[in-house]
């Protein structure tokens, strides 16, 4: 008799019905539509975008915790479940969904007029268009204060914007980007459409992490917009910060389900394979590593669900949602990297889940900041000193 590692803790029985079902819902997509092919859009470096996203806007999974425009309006909490879900499908897969959801259209969501919104989220809601978000630039990451990315007026009210992001999930298929600039007035956000002069997303290739993503670098080269187009809700850091820690959100879910993917092919490869004529799994070591694993998996996903019920009743802090991102997402990368060792060398290849998401953990450890940033979020919430500078 065998249980499954989040079985153990029956965490389940710490979800609502509707939450849980939500939950079902997308693991059957996943089952049905990911897990056949991911292997395979890994290795090419190649997905199919465009069709993922309508899929997922037809489950109502892009801005789902969103109210209004289209959007499902689920608790937070089943947003989690949701990205857990899919990153146990492979983790560019939720990162297209969480860039949609979390960061173009929250911002929109968030901080646009009214006419940006009903122009942009219905359709996004759908995933018959795809959004992006630009913060990020090449030597602006943990500092995006600093950014080099310019927007000025012209004498006639419209905005001229130059520069360029880096790492831009989503870039070269956005039909919409949220870009962040400097101003005379402080960092603002615009809605860019992508078909505006000027504006263009080169691929980035040769990517180790991330290869079922679109990842791309945006150029602005003298983009040309209306006045309207500024997010008219926000000014400076707190707007693109914002959105962040709505995206570090999902990441406490989402990392969960890269380890329960990693740790549940484990087990069904220990029970399978025949070392020493015994079952791999009935080796003291291998169960010492099965169970240090599982306990970390629970502990994390306890903390989700924790930060979850609080982000759902309006409490949540960032410092708190930077102790989840911090937690999971080095808790899952041990955890797959551990579960490669037990196949030893078939833990390297595409036909086992671990090196796939061990390599994209990768990336989830470095975006939406780093953990040495989240170090000092609760560094600084501990000592009330700031040791950013």
């Amino acid at each position: 008799m065998t249980t499954s590692p989040l079985g153990l803790l029956d965490t389940d029985s710490l979800i609502d019905e509707e939450d849980r079902t939500i939950q079902q819902t997308v693991r059957r997509y996943v089952d049905d539509r990911i897990r056949p092919d991911i292997a395979e859009w890994y290795e090419k470096g190649q997905i199919p975008v465009r069709e993922i996203a309508r899929e997922l806007g037809s489950i109502g999974a892009l801005g789902m915790h969103l109210e209004g425009y289209g959007c499902s309006g689920t608790s937070t909490t089943a947003y989690g479940l949701a990205c857990l879900e899919v990153e146990a499908g492979d983790s560019g897969i939720r990162s297209l969904m969480s860039v949609q959801g979390s960061l173009a259209m929250f911002a929109i969501w968030k901080h646009g007029s009214e006419e940006q919104k009903e122009q942009w989220l219905p359709e996004m809601a759908k995933g018959e268009k795809i959004g992006c978000f630009g913060l990020t630039e090449s030597d602006f990451g943990s500092n995006p204060a600093g950014m080099r990315t310019r927007a000025k007026q012209d004498a006639s009210g419209n905005w001229v914007l130059d520069g360029t992001k880096m790492w831009i999930t989503n870039g070269s298929v956005a039909d919409v980007a949220v870009v962040w600039a400097q101003t005379d007035d402080g960092i603002r956000g615009f809605v860019v459409p992508t078909d505006t002069e000027g504006f263009s997303a080169p691929d980035i290739k040769q990517k180790m992490s991330m290869r079922a993503s679109v990842t791309s670098e945006l150029v602005l080269d003298g983009v040309r917009l209306p006045a309207e187009a500024m997010l008219p809700d926000v000014k400076g850091l707190r707007g693109p910060l914002s959105c962040l820690t709505e995206a570090r959100f999902g990441i406490i879910f989402g990392s969960i389900g890269a380890a329960r993917d990693c740790l549940e092919a484990t087990l069904r490869y220990a029970a399978e394979r025949k070392i020493f004529d015994k079952p791999l799994g009935g080796f003291q070591i291998t169960q010492t590593k099965l169970a240090d694993m599982t306990v970390e998996l629970g502990k994390s996903m306890l903390l989700a669900l924790h930060l979850g019920r609080l982000k759902d009743d309006g409490r949540i802090t960032p410092e708190q949602v930077s102790f989840g991102k911090l937690n999971n997402i080095r808790e899952s990368i041990k955890i797959a990297r551990e579960c490669r060792t037990i196949l030893g060398a078939a833990g390297i290849t595409l036909e086992w889940p671990m090196m796939r998401h061990a390599n994209n953990l990768e990336s989830v450890l470095t975006y939406e900041g780093t953990s040495e940033v989240h170090q000092l979020v609760l560094g600084k919430a501990l000592t009330g000193q700031d040791a950013f500078r």
